[in-house]
């Protein structure tokens, strides 16, 4: 019996027609799917008006972070975000979906700060997301000598970008701090469990992101532990309360779009503030892939706007 899904938006089905698809990752392919998990970004910076810096903050145990800082020229009192790439815990860099923080440094204003935190199954555990704090520390304890409001820093990524920025947020909470103004999670990453309904629709077919896909994520980053932490699995934490105001996004039609509704649902419920938007016919990452796509177009443009209303220096939700 063929499961029933959400169809495609017609003109991203279109363009994926052209988009070689699997349904599962193995390891012997990783280290090829790595070398196109990137792409270079000198291009997205020919034209802008931006000052660019790269560092390096060190972990506890010595490793050194790679940061890429991207700023408007001589900012000040500027509002930041701090960016988290995708690619399932296990492929990308600080480059990987660059683009959409950096249309909001031309939108905004914004200072982007982009962390190259270790991938699974390298470094497993809290590891990933540990790497993105220390990074959001730096941020927050440098603010003056980037030209940041700390009062306005964002904690934003996509995928499992998304689900570490969650991760991330939740840390800030717990452990007083850095302040957090607001957090956006692109199609996010954040349940392990891997079983709800939209994860079993998109099982066992070629897709952008499936459920095997997921597993194989999850098994690498998780390294056969018993005992998960909420600030890698973002779902499964008990209490949702005091978390900055949250934007969550995904597609219909994508393995994600269950868990990150209930994610909305549960900061709604424990009295916090959400904007959900699911994106009829929207495969994961859609944007990211074909931004110029009009449900790309709508989609980017929205959460724009509503980054741009948060970061008003006298919006009441910051």
């Amino acid at each position: 019996m063929t499961t029933p899904r959400p169809a495609l938006d017609p003109e991203l089905r279109a363009l994926l027609a052209d988009l070689p698809l699997m349904t599962e990752i193995r390891p012997e392919m990783l280290a090829r799917l790595r070398g196109f998990s990137s792409a270079p970004v000198e291009p997205l910076l020919e034209g802008r008006a931006v000052d660019r810096r790269e560092l390096t903050v060190p972990a506890p145990d010595g490793t050194r972070i790679p940061l890429s800082v991207f700023s408007p020229p001589s900012p000040v009192n500027a509002p930041c975000v701090y960016w988290i790439h995708g690619g399932g815990m296990v492929m990308g860099d600080r480059f990987s979906q660059i683009d959409i923080p950096l249309d909001w440094l031309d939108l905004v204003g914004a200072v982007v700060v982009s962390v190259d935190h270790r991938l699974a199954p390298e470094a497993t555990g809290t590891t990933l997301v540990d790497d993105c704090y220390r990074g959001l520390l730096w941020v927050a304890e440098h603010a003056d000598e980037l030209g940041v409001d700390p009062a306005r820093i964002v904690v934003a990524g996509a995928s499992a970008g998304g689900g570490l920025a969650a991760g991330v947020t939740l840390m800030a909470r717990d452990l007083g701090g850095p302040s957090i103004a607001a957090q956006v999670l692109v199609c996010p990453m954040l349940d392990h469990r891997n079983d709800t309904t939209s994860s079993r629709q998109f099982s066992g077919i070629p897709a952008v992101w499936t459920r095997e896909m997921n597993e194989f994520g999850w098994r690498s980053v998780l390294g056969g532990l018993t005992e998960v932490s909420p600030y890698v699995s973002p779902a499964t934490a008990d209490d949702l309360a005091g978390l900055p105001t949250t934007y969550v996004d995904a597609g219909t039609a994508e393995v994600f779009r269950d868990e990150d509704v209930d994610y909305a649902t549960r900061i709604w419920a424990a009295g916090g503030q959400a904007e959900l938007h699911i994106w009829a016919g929207g495969f994961h990452g859609f944007d990211a892939l074909y931004p110029r796509a009009g449900l790309s177009v709508s989609a980017r443009r929205t959460r724009g706007e509503w980054l741009a209303r948060v970061l008003s220096p006298t919006s009441a939700e910051v």
